[in-house]
């Protein structure tokens, strides 16, 4: 069962396609990860599904329906986005931030409602951000601003969240502090979540559901254990590597073949 899927879209920018003809179904209740080299089309086909990026043809569907034929707002109330590296406003403290994740749920001259506050006590709960609810995001540290940036998220109230490259310039710890907070929300709450990786241990380790792009095109789609095999990271990312099993997970671990010792 899917709520997202993309059929036969073709997306660019200007006289420049980037993905051709793409058929993607997003499994619902779980965590797919978008993988890919620089350029293919990852973060082009995210936008798309989202309604950020209109197909030049084919159609993106949410619950059945053309998403581009669908109300903005009534879209932002069932898909969430975090988008590369997000600004925050300067001075917003976390809870201010956070509660900007209702706004799709505002209605003209509605005052703040007690659903409002309990949506963004129960993201900043979930986030382990409460007792810097009061703090200027400016002044966090990565780990913490990307989770107060997901508890906004978070706060939206959507059954469906798209993340964007989560964990780009943080430190590994913080890394796997994220990737654990997506896993919980998933696992906890039955969100689907989407996100585009680079880290394709992480892909295998955290997401159900595997989406491989290549040159603009899906390369293989389904289990990590059934997508992330040595012949299609040969093929998709140009890289010798050899596939073992995770000590801790029993998942695939992507493990390059180059370096002291391996080939040159």
């Amino acid at each position: 069962m899917s709520r997202l899927e993309a059929r036969d879209v073709v997306l660019g920018y200007g006289d420049h396609v980037v993905v051709r003809g793409v058929d993607v179904a997003i499994p619902d209740g779980q965590i797919t990860a978008i993988v890919g080299p620089n350029g293919c089309g990852k973060s082009t086909l995210l936008r798309s599904l989202v309604r950020l990026l209109e197909p030049r043809s084919g159609t993106v569907l949410l619950d059945g329906e053309d998403i581009h034929r669908t109300h903005t707002k009534e879209v932002a109330r069932r898909v969430g986005l975090l988008p590369q590296s997000p600004i925050a406003p300067a001075g917003i403290t976390v809870k201010e931030l956070v509660a900007r994740g209702r706004t799709p749920h505002q209605k003209l001259l509605r005052p703040w409602s007690d659903t409002d506050e309990t949506a963004v006590l129960s993201a900043l709960h979930s986030t382990a951000l409460t007792d810097i609810q009061d703090s200027v995001v400016d002044e966090l540290s990565g780990g913490q601003r990307q989770r107060a940036w997901i508890a906004m998220t978070l706060a939206q109230d959507t059954p469906l969240m798209l993340l964007d490259e989560p964990t780009t310039y943080l430190d590994i710890a913080h890394q796997y502090d994220v990737m654990d907070l997506l896993h919980r929300l998933n696992s906890r709450q039955q969100r689907t979540i989407v996100m585009v990786v680079h880290d394709l241990h992480q892909a295998a380790r955290y997401a159900h559901h595997v989406i491989a792009m290549h040159d603009g095109q899906v390369a293989a789609a389904g289990a990590p254990r059934d997508v992330l095999t040595e012949d299609l990271i040969r093929q998709v990312f140009a890289l010798e590597a050899r596939v073992l099993e995770d000590p801790v997970t029993g998942t695939p671990m992507v493990v390059p073949a180059h370096g002291p010792g391996g080939v040159r």
